[in-house]
């Protein structure tokens, strides 16, 4: 059995503390677990492989963000054949076997995997975008948006404020130049989960047994910016939510 990492930062400003700000930051995370962590040395070997200050082709990148059974699959493949795009999805394929062994790590250990996912992401997003409209199934405001909920006890006024240096990107995190959060009402989304009867995430259980959690975690990807979240109603059908997400798209990315 793998051994834990201790548990970093104290509760005071957890939120900012459980987010590696930079690239070097979670680098430095991941080098004091690689001892006990063989994946934590595996994961950091493909960070070390990827340029610093990655720069995005002439061709658009689209994120989708959201709760578990607002669409995201559905509406993500959507426009990806729509556009004749490609398709990537957070944390990525080469390290997402990994995701058990992370998550049942200390909350700083966990979220350097998938902050260190997506700069690996920022990789494979760089170079597709030279080739085609890039479509991403989550990205930095799913890490973000989740640690600031687990950390943050309370209600949504419990929260960092609004224009807390959490809830900001990354300097050296690749950028997209859209970013879409779907939304669908409460009952909706829990009904949606039971009839896919997909074995949940300890967070997705969690979303669905705790409202003030989801409620923190919805709150906080309205609060992202620079880039903020886009707002899509998902709860219509298919079609509609396709057409929607594919006018704001014309609107903001020249379609």
């Amino acid at each position: 059995m793998l051994r834990r990492c201790a548990p970093g930062s104290p509760r005071p400003r957890a939120a900012v503390r459980a987010l590696p700000p930079s690239a070097a930051a979670l680098r430095q995370r991941l080098r004091q677990c690689a001892a006990q962590i063989p994946e934590a040395e595996a994961v950091l070997d493909l960070l070390e492989k990827c340029p610093e200050h990655q720069k995005k082709g002439d061709y658009p990148v689209i994120v989708f963000e959201g709760l578990d059974a607002t669409g995201k699959t559905t509406v993500t493949q959507a426009v990806k054949d729509t556009l004749n795009g490609i398709l990537l999805r957070s944390p990525p394929a080469c390290i997402s076997q990994w995701r058990t062994v992370f998550d049942d790590e200390p909350t700083p250990i966990k979220r350097a995997f998938y902050a260190a996912g997506n700069y690996i992401l920022a990789s494979e997003i760089a170079k597709a975008s030279t080739q085609a409209p890039v479509i991403i199934d989550r990205y930095w405001h799913s890490t973000a948006a989740y640690t600031i909920a687990t950390e943050t006890s309370g209600k949504v006024q419990d929260l960092p404020p609004a224009q807390d240096e959490v809830y900001q990107w990354p300097e050296d995190l690749l950028k997209p130049d859209l970013v879409l959060l779907l939304t669908v009402d409460p009952e909706e989304r829990v009904r949606r989960l039971q009839h896919r009867g997909l074995q949940k995430t300890k967070e997705e259980a969690e979303l669905e047994a705790n409202s003030l959690f989801r409620q923190r975690v919805e709150e906080s990807y309205r609060r992202m910016v620079n880039p903020a979240c886009q707002e899509v109603d998902a709860s219509p059908s298919k079609e509609e939510v396709l057409t929607t997400v594919l006018q704001i798209i014309k609107k903001h990315c020249g379609f």
